[in-house]
Order: C-alpha cells, then sequence, then structure tokens
C-alpha cells in the first residue's frame, strides 16, 4: 500500500468522522449520556434485551418502509438495522389513493419481543387490525400476519407456559390471548383485568418480573404521566401507582395545529388553518410518557419514553429505574418521578464509541436510498430512480391537487433543536404544469420549488396557512433549494440559490405546529408532481445536505474554565455568600459581577465537577439533606462537593448533586439561600433551578 493510498484512507476516516460530529448523539463521550437518544422523532418506542444486545421499535404512521428497528449494546449509541417491512400494502389507501389516504391511518405504537429463537413485532393498524412480524434473524427477512380484531397500543406478554397475551385499551384494560399460530384470538379469552377508574391509560407495556405481572402505561387525563400496574395473578387485581411524572426536563408544549386529527380529512388548500399558542408551564403531553423499562446483565433497570418536543415530534427518552416497594420507578433514589436530563450511561459491560444512527447527507449515488429515506405512502416504482441518471434522484411528476397529495414525496425527519437542509435541484426535464421541489411537509405544510410554465421556469413558495403562492423569475432550471428549520421555536424559513451560494429567503418566518392528523413532526421532503391531472416529465435531485449547528455540545460544559452563573427565574448572579452560604446578587449590587460569583469548573470525571469560588471560599458543598442555606462554601472537597451537570442547550444548565440526586435552586418569591432539595424544573425554565452560565474571558 502506497503512501498515497494511506494518506487517502485516513482522509476519508478523518472525514466520515467529521459527518458523523455533525449529527445529534446522545453520548457526551465522558461516560454520561444526555437526552434526548435522538433529536428526531422515534414515536411509541419499544424495547428489549436479547443476551446483551438491546433491541428497540418505533411507530412509522403512513411512511414507507416503516417499523424502524434499532440496536445497542449501551442504551446510549443506536445502529439501524433494518426496516420490519418494506412495504405494507393494506388497500387503496397505502397507495395515497381512496377516500381516507394513509396519513393518520398507518402504524401506531409497536410491541417488540424475542421468544425461543424467534423476534416478534406486533402493531395495530387503523381499520386493518392486529399485524404481526416475526423473523428469526432480527436483519430479516420478516413474516407478516393479519390477524384483524382492534387491539391497539397493545403490550404482549409470553408467559411462562408460552401462551400469548396482550394487554389493551384506554382507561379500561383488556387481556386477551392469542393463538400461537396468530391466526386469530382465542375464542372467549377477552377480559377486562382493571376496571376503569384506576387512572390507567394506553400505550401498555406488559411484563413478567420476579412472578408478579406488571403494565406500564400512559395516562393523559389531564397531563401526561406514567403508570404501573402490578399482581400476583395475570387476571388480577391489580394495583396501580404513578411512576413518572411532572419530568418536561424544561420543555415547553409548543404551537398546535387545531383542528386536525387522525379521523380527519386531509387539509385542503384554502381552508382556515388555526393555531393554540404554546402553554407556559402547561404539561400537556410533553411530560414523559409511552414507555416502558428493561434490565441489565447486571442487574441494573432503565426506563424508555417519549415526549412531545414541539414541531420536531415525538422524542425518545432514558432514565435510570429505581425499584422501590416492588414498584419500578424513573428516576433516583431520593428523586422519585423525575428523571434527569444528563446521567452515567447504563453499565452493560461494554464501551461504545459516540455514533450517529443514521447518515443524513445523501449524493444518491448509491443503488440504494439511505435508511434514513421515507416515501409519504408506498412508492410507484417505475416513477422514481436512482439508476437512469447516475449520481441523482429522478421523481417522475403524477398528478395531484396539492403537495399532500403528491406521489412518491421521499422524506426524511426534520432534526431538532435547529437544522436546514439543502438540495440541488434540475428541472429542466419539467413539462408544464409540473412543480418541483423542497417542502416541510406537515399540517400545515409549506414548499418551494420550480414550476415550468409555458414561458419557462419560475421559482414559486407556497404556504398553506395564508394559501399564498409567491414567484420568482428564474433564468434556468437549475437551482438550489434550502429548507431551515427552528424546532424549539417551532419557526422555519424556505430560501432559494441559483449559484449555491448566496441564498435568498423567500416567504417569511413560517409558523410550525404539532399536529394529530399523522401524530407526525415536520419532515425534510423532495417532491414532484403534476397540477395538470396527468403525467409529466421529471427532475433531478442532487446533493442533499443537512446542517445541525447546536449537534456540537462538546462547548456546552466548560471544564477548566471560569464561569458566571445566572438564575432564570430572576436575572440575579449566583453568590458565595461570606456567610458560608450560595444565595443570590442582584444586578447593580456591589457584589455582582464580583470574584464571590465567578466559579472555576473542576473537571472530577464521569461528567462530575466541583465549583469553586474565585473569592476564595472554596468549593461549593451540599451539606446534610441539602435544605436551604445548607449548600455551603467549603475549603475542601467532600462527596457533597459533586455535581452533574445538566446541559439544557442555548447556554443553560442546571447542577444535579450526586449527595441528594435532586438540583441546586431557590424559590424567587422568597428570601431564602439556595437549597439542594429540588425535584427538577418547570416547562419555562424560571422556578429557580435552571442558570444561564456564561464563561469569564
Amino acid at each position: 500500500m502506497t503512501m498515497k493510498h494511506i494518506f487517502s484512507i485516513i482522509l476519508g476516516l478523518m472525514a466520515f468522522c467529521q459527518l458523523q460530529a455533525q449529527s445529534w448523539t446522545a453520548d457526551n463521550g465522558n461516560g454520561t449520556f444526555t437526552n434526548p437518544l435522538f433529536y428526531d422523532e422515534f414515536t411509541d418506542p419499544d424495547l428489549i434485551r436479547v443476551g446483551t444486545d438491546y433491541y428497540m421499535v418505533a411507530s412509522s404512521m403512513h411512511a414507507m418502509p416503516g417499523l424502524p428497528l434499532l440496536r445497542s449494546k449501551d442504551l446510549v449509541n443506536w445502529e439501524f438495522v433494518t426496516y420490519i417491512f418494506d412495504k405494507l400494502d393494506l388497500g387503496p389507501d397505502f397507495h395515497l389513493e381512496g377516500d381516507k389516504g394513509i396519513y393518520g391511518n398507518g402504524i401506531w405504537a409497536s410491541a417488540i419481543r424475542y421468544h425461543k429463537g424467534t423476534f416478534y413485532v406486533f402493531v395495530n393498524v387503523n381499520d386493518h387490525g392486529l399485524q404481526v412480524f416475526s423473523a428469526k434473524n432480527p436483519a430479516g427477512p420478516w413474516t407478516h400476519k393479519n390477524m384483524g380484531g382492534r387491539i391497539y397500543d397493545l403490550g404482549i406478554l409470553f408467559d411462562d407456559d408460552d401462551k400469548i397475551y396482550a394487554v389493551h385499551g384506554y382507561d379500561e384494560v383488556h387481556l386477551i390471548q392469542l393463538k400461537p399460530d396468530f391466526s386469530g384470538y382465542v375464542e372467549g379469552s377477552e377480559k377486562v383485568i382493571i376496571p376503569k377508574g384506576n387512572a390507567m391509560g394506553e400505550g401498555h407495556h406488559f411484563y413478567k418480573i420476579d412472578g408478579k405481572y406488571y403494565i406500564i402505561s400512559a395516562d393523559y387525563a389531564p397531563v401526561g404521566r406514567m403508570q404501573c400496574a402490578r399482581a400476583d395473578k395475570l387476571e388480577g387485581p391489580y394495583e396501580t401507582v404513578v411512576i413518572s411524572n411532572r419530568e418536561t426536563m424544561g420543555t415547553q408544549r409548543g404551537w398546535w395545529t387545531k383542528g386536525y386529527g387522525f379521523w380527519s380529512n386531509i387539509p385542503n388548500e384554502g381552508e382556515a388553518m388555526e393555531f393554540e399558542r404554546p402553554s407556559e408551564n402547561g404539561f400537556g403531553a410533553v411530560t414523559l410518557h409511552q414507555g416502558g423499562i428493561v434490565d441489565l446483565p447486571n442487574g441494573e433497570w432503565w426506563g424508555f419514553s417519549m415526549m412531545d418536543v414541539k414541531s420536531a415530534g415525538r422524542l425518545t427518552f432514558l432514565s435510570p429505574v429505581t425499584w422501590k416497594d416492588g414498584w419500578p420507578y424513573f428516576g433516583l433514589e431520593g428523586n422519585l418521578g423525575r428523571s434527569p436530563r444528563t446521567w452515567f450511561k447504563p453499565d452493560t459491560g461494554t464501551d461504545i464509541a459516540p455514533l450517529t444512527t443514521y447518515q443524513r447527507d445523501d449524493d444518491f449515488s448509491s443503488a440504494k436510498l439511505k435508511p434514513i429515506w421515507q416515501w409519504n405512502h408506498i412508492p410507484v416504482d417505475k416513477k422514481w430512480s436512482l439508476t437512469e441518471k447516475k449520481g441523482v434522484l429522478r421523481l417522475h411528476t403524477l398528478p395531484a391537487k396539492n403537495f399532500m397529495y403528491a406521489k412518491n414525496t421521499l422524506t426524511q425527519r426534520a432534526i431538532g433543536p435547529e437544522s436546514s437542509a439543502t438540495v440541488e435541484l434540475n428541472a429542466k426535464s419539467l413539462k408544464k404544469g409540473d412543480v418541483a421541489g423542497l417542502g416541510l411537509l406537515n399540517v400545515p405544510y409549506y414548499w418551494i420549488g420550480v414550476v415550468r410554465t409555458d414561458e419557462g421556469f419560475i421559482l414559486r413558495f407556497y404556504d398553506l396557512v395564508k394559501n399564498q403562492s409567491t414567484d420568482e423569475p428564474l433564468s434556468g432550471p437549475q437551482v438550489y433549494l434550502r429548507a431551515s428549520g427552528d424546532y424549539n421555536r417551532d419557526l422555519a424559513t424556505l430560501s432559494f440559490s441559483t449559484d449555491g451560494k448566496t441564498f435568498k429567503e423567500v416567504g417569511g418566518e413560517l409558523r410550525l405546529g404539532y399536529q394529530m392528523k399523522t401524530f407526525q413532526g415536520v419532515r425534510y421532503a423532495l417532491f414532484a408532481f403534476n397540477t395538470n391531472g396527468k403525467a409529466g416529465g421529471y427532475a433531478d435531485f442532487d446533493n442533499f445536505k443537512v446542517k445541525e449547528p447546536l449537534a456540537d455540545r462538546s462547548k456546552n460544559l466548560p471544564l477548566g474554565k471560569v464561569i458566571t452563573l445566572t438564575n432564570l427565574a430572576n436575572g440575579e448572579q449566583v453568590w458565595a455568600n461570606p456567610h458560608g452560604m450560595l444565595n443570590r446578587s442582584y444586578p447593580g449590587s456591589n457584589t455582582f459581577n464580583g470574584t464571590g460569583c465567578q466559579f472555576r469548573v473542576h473537571d472530577r470525571g464521569q461528567g462530575r465537577i466541583a465549583l469553586e469560588a474565585l473569592d476564595g471560599s472554596g468549593f461549593v458543598t451540599v451539606t446534610g439533606a441539602g435544605l436551604s442555606a445548607d449548600v455551603r462554601l467549603m475549603q475542601k472537597e467532600t462527596e457533597g462537593s459533586l455535581f452533574m451537570w445538566q446541559d439544557m442547550l442555548w447556554g443553560q444548565c442546571m447542577l444535579l448533586s450526586l449527595k441528594t440526586n435532586r438540583f441546586i435552586g431557590l424559590d424567587p418569591r422568597t428570601d431564602e439561600p439556595y437549597s439542594a432539595d429540588w425535584p427538577g424544573t418547570i416547562p419555562n425554565r424560571k422556578d429557580g433551578t435552571v442558570f444561564s452560565w456564561q464563561e469569564i474571558k
């Protein structure tokens, strides 16, 4: 091997590592992780352990291929294995035809299980019954059976006698036995095992642990939380408790699109579109909900769940589990029901380097689409190609009355908290009435693209909310399109360029929202369709690139730096009070910005830090139970001096005491000094536990 070849390999590896670093990963590279596991949608997760491997599956709604299956060795870093199916054809709706359409009527809340050498995935499809997929190898092939019925949001248990049971229903929990060949249900086996009025919800996860039966579900009455039911016998009686509640990790409920549920029609252009404004501190379904638990070989237990995180969709979170009185509480000893945003990685006995699950950029040079891509329905295979012209994605136009009805729309999930997608479009082969471009697929939707007219090519932007189009002249068919989203503020912009360097924004800021038509977040979408009711020409797409400006979080933990901490609740700085306790310093005071308000962040390994005041008073240390005035300044470090830095993004943090497993904070309504007995923060982050930090140069 020549030096030239070696140098080429090194450059390739460097480029690959750089590519990997561009996308969100939960692994902090220091023995800790920060939630969410992915900052793109992974809805209704279910997770199992098989030996030392962990497998997780998620709902995929109408998208094809469907049911993504991931594998991990440490519960933090996940690799893509396969989609359980490439296509699921259950009638005209799945071809974006028929009266109802596939939007809102696809895959919901799957359950994965492993029993005697076989993997199983169970999932309901609205109006089409319970689907069962099975495989000896998780990579496939997977076989499919349709059991019929309506067993939605189910939990599955293979009992010790090999009988198979499902629990389902909302509030009133039903038990039903499945036939071993999955040809149907055991006649007369369905019964109510938890009556209404026991605070149970839906999205069940069913377990047998140490001889007892457990059902974990999500309840939304009136806000999201996780319930657990427990019984000595399969049929009950069951007692129930709350195992996770109030945990939003400082995330507010975002903008919602009003009036569209999975039962409603696809929105037509010209319909009135309204939004429900965010709630400053309302929970809704932002709180951790719909998940379950998994055990490690060393006896640890971990919980997984999801949160509705604004227009990014439903994201997956990982929580340590503490067993107490026979109940699997999410959270830590002394702080049950709440979960840390940053915590030690699970002790699985493996050392996995940080990785990202998907490669999002695509130059379409491969013979296959990358796994990140999904179609908006069963694609018309003869109308798209990666081989007609090598190195591009070619979409042939088919008739559609609007963007939502456009067939062969290729999508990938928008990734938060901020990202942009840019694609190169060659529209020279479009015919009259054809339009092709880049869209933000959701309700509402927006798109930017090229339209072919009698006069030539024009650049068009469309806004569903306003039902307005804006046209720009184009000198030729070659154009670069960009969609940029701030999925924390639920805002997006669309822009275009003719040289790939200078982009012009059109349409201004666009309001995004979460919606219940598809229960999905925003998707970047490549599309081509004809508005004249006939097949037309084609468009070529190339060089799709995604950028994530906040994905690199390496500077979000200022190790070795001197910082100030300003409480978001009152705008006051954290101050090393001369009385030896942590207190507050208000703007304009003699102490504000003094050395007593400056702290050096010492690295104590595995994400642990110690804070030393620059005025010489010592290290911030929690004493006793961490009550008010027991966050002290001590000359010598103790176990009470260790904190887990919680990265809240945007220059914000929380400090989790490793002595109390609670957070440092104060009540902004009182004059009390700081304590370390706060369970967590609230959605607007202004309860006294969240700080903005700034490095002192």
